[in-house]
């Protein structure tokens, strides 16, 4: 008789069970099955004629069990106290569910127990070192009373809590014991088991426990502390669980990732997964490894799994996980450049900037007669158009999707007042985002236009009132984009050292000293144009100092100190 019995909790897919049960009883291990009351008969009867062959199989006092209430406990009592008195010879005593699968050799287990006969391997830790209680509670769990459950009564339930927290209400905890929290799924010594199930102050205990929340997850992990003369505070039963501490379902496409466990039992494996089934209970002396189990190998798999159903990817926006504003994992999934100003000033800007920068480079992407890509394409990456409709009606949207369906080529592109301003928010909000501002420099297409000047002055207005608006939110405490922000003034007289700073962000591996600007716009007259519109009643601040009937560019410089280029010799 093997020095290792099993006891299984059961309560769906019964074929599978039965093929699990079979599988430890044929290698000689004792196998105690408790069914959930709430079992048909009719599946009760199918499965035990499918064991009736194997004398080995005993099936315990049934008892109806609901998740996080006392009965979990008693089923796994009744089943203990049948293992233990039908089966003298057992050493070790392994609880396992009916969606357990085992994962190497049953002679494996049992050498690996027979080597350590007086271990037991029970996950057992204080509240205060588990991290794990997700959903749940804390201390509390043994200090409040929970008589009613929470799937079924969930109001009375939350209602009931909330009163004992009124009162100030707490239970004492049996003397000389300290509440232990762990994995349901044990493998404890017979006589670790056996003193539990015969302690003189069982009923003390049993009664504590009847309203402790999920007592399954503490019953024996807090009693096993008592009693046992070695805790291996670990279970050889790899269970994992998602952030809201529901557990994972091993599929068929899992099997490498089992294997590679090194566990003895694996849980919750899908009803349906026929490849994991056929491979593991095969007994096939070829799989056998002789490893310690270790579940941290695939922790790593379980932590980016979690991670990516948590956070998702960033910059990535779908249907099933849209985020909450302000809760995404990054608005955008790469760095881009927004340009303010630098068209009106410059001529040819786009050109230039392609030529010393690379990346795409478009214009004005959210002007409001349409989509400017580069090269005036009517459709682009991710299906978007040139559409302003389209565009319009969820401006960050389109914007996300541009820079995720451009993965790994830097977007740049033209902003300006006179471009719809829903996007200005999210840019500003964007860590992604590198925004670069001449202010007032839209100014200039005014001036080199023929319009009448009441027109002109009525315009600048408008599109001075916009850019200040849009300046504030550049300037407000939260702002994580990369912002610098120059007026026309201060920028025209030495336009070198911020484009080459700009320069530099965008192609940090190709960096070089700029040694000639883009094509400057003809300012001559300018400054007296905006004495113009101060004489109409029009006040153009955003500008900077600009002279009357001067260039500004002529005007004496201020000492400076030299512009360094750093060096990439190593």
């Amino acid at each position: 008789m093997s020095g290792v019995g099993f006891i299984m909790l059961v309560h769906t897919a019964m074929d599978r069970a039965a093929s699990v049960a079979r599988h430890w009883a044929s290698s000689g291990c004792p196998v105690v099955i408790h069914i959930d009351k709430s079992v048909k008969r009719a599946q009760v009867k199918k499965l035990k004629e499918a064991l009736v062959d194997h004398q080995n199989i005993k099936f315990c006092k049934r008892h109806k069990v609901e998740w996080g209430t006392w009965s979990l406990v008693a089923a796994t009592q009744s089943a203990a106290e049948m293992m233990l008195k039908e089966f003298p010879l057992v050493r070790h005593v392994y609880l396992a569910s009916g969606s357990c699968l085992p994962l190497r050799p049953v002679n494996e287990l049992q050498d690996y127990l027979a080597s350590r006969p007086r271990t037991d391997f029970i996950e057992s830790a204080t509240t205060n070192d588990v991290p794990w209680t997700i959903g749940g509670f804390d201390q509390e769990r043994f200090t409040l009373r929970f008589p009613f459950s929470w799937k079924k009564r969930r109001k009375l339930f939350d209602w009931y809590v909330r009163f004992q927290r009124r009162l100030g209400y707490k239970r004492r905890v049996p003397p000389g014991m300290v509440p232990h929290l762990g994995s349901q799924w044990w493998c404890l010594t017979r006589e670790t088991l056996q003193a539990i199930l015969e302690d003189p102050e069982r009923q003390m205990y049993d009664r504590y426990f009847r309203r402790v929340w999920i007592p399954d997850e503490s019953y024996f992990q807090s009693l096993a502390r008592l009693h046992s003369q070695n805790v291996e505070s670990r279970s050889l039963t790899l269970s994992k669980f998602d952030f809201q501490g529901k557990p994972h379902i091993f599929y068929d496409d899992h099997l490498q990732l089992l294997r590679r466990s090194d566990c003895f039992v694996a849980r919750k494996i899908w009803p349906k997964a026929d490849k994991l089934y056929s491979s593991f209970l095969s007994n096939d002396p070829s799989v056998t490894k002789n490893a310690e189990p270790n579940p941290g190998k695939i922790d790593r798999l379980f932590s980016k799994a979690v991670d990516r159903r948590v956070r998702g990817r960033s910059g990535l926006y779908m249907q099933s996980r849209f985020p909450r504003d302000g809760f995404e994992n990054g608005k955008t999934c790469a760095g881009y450049s927004v340009f303010e100003g630098f068209t009106e000033l410059f001529e040819d800007f786009e050109t230039w900037l392609f030529k010393v920068a690379g990346g795409r480079v478009h214009g004005h992407l959210f002007h409001p007669k349409g989509v400017q890509f580069s090269g005036k394409e009517a459709f682009y990456n991710g299906a978007l158009s040139d559409s302003a409709a389209l565009r319009d009606a969820a401006p960050s949207s389109f914007l996300t999707n541009l820079v995720w369906s451009t993965r790994g080529e830097r977007q740049c592109f033209q902003f300006g007042p006179g471009d719809e301003q829903g996007v200005s928010w999210f840019m500003a909000t964007d860590s992604n985002a590198q925004i670069s501002v001449i202010s007032g420099a839209w100014a200039v297409p005014l001036f080199k236009s023929s319009n009448n000047f009441s027109f002109i002055r009525r315009e600048a207005a408008a599109l001075q009132k916009i850019e200040a608006q849009h300046l504030d939110i550049l300037r407000s405490q939260y702002t994580n984009a990369r912002v610098r922000i120059w007026t026309m003034a201060d920028f025209i007289l030495n336009p070198m050292e911020p484009l080459q700073i700009i320069i530099d962000e965008i192609a940090p591996r190709g960096r070089h000293r700029l040694t000639e600007a883009p094509k400057m716009a003809d300012l001559t007259g300018f400054g007296q144009f905006l004495q113009d519109l101060k004489n109409q009643g029009m006040h153009p601040y955003l500008m900077g100092d600009f002279p009357v009937g001067d260039d500004p560019r002529s005007r004496p410089k201020p000492g400076r100190r030299p512009y360094l280029v750093k060096s990439t010799d190593v």
